[in-house]
């Protein structure tokens, strides 16, 4: 039986329980974007313990679990520029949306915040149109 299902059950169930934990202990909405976004700018210096902690945790859980049950095989691509473009558009559109998918779509949605909801289908509809372009007609992908 293939386990993707259970992977991605995991990892939401994990991504939603962090969102939980983190509006319920700080009273703030958890996005990933806005908290390496304040370390960087240096707005957001004064929780900067909590926002590393929360990165450290961020890389730490997905290592450990890794450990425990292994790699998931992914269809991820290799090639380094197909990777830094992507990157970089994921960095764009984060700061045009002014949030992430944790911020907007894990946290945005579960609140029925408008603004979550929005970003979250331009994103997706944004990450469709960019699998079309790379896949199928530069066949990047």
């Amino acid at each position: 039986m293939n386990p993707d299902w259970a992977y991605g059950l995991m990892g939401g169930l994990m991504i939603g329980l962090a969102g939980a934990i983190f509006l319920l202990a700080n009273g703030r909405i958890m996005g990933a974007s806005g908290i390496i976004g304040g370390l960087v700018d240096r707005t957001g210096w004064s929780t900067g313990r909590e926002r590393i902690a929360f990165l450290v945790g961020l890389f730490l859980a997905p290592s450990l679990l890794q450990l425990l049950i292994g790699a998931p095989e992914t269809h991820a691509t290799t090639n380094f520029l197909v990777l830094l473009a992507a990157g970089l558009l994921v960095g764009l559109g984060t700061r045009l949306a002014n949030g992430c998918t944790s911020g907007h779509g894990v946290c945005g949605i579960s609140r029925f915040n408008l603004r979550g909801i929005v970003a979250t289908v331009f994103y997706i509809l944004a990450g469709g149109l960019t699998v079309v372009i790379f896949r199928h007609i530069l066949g990047a992908i």
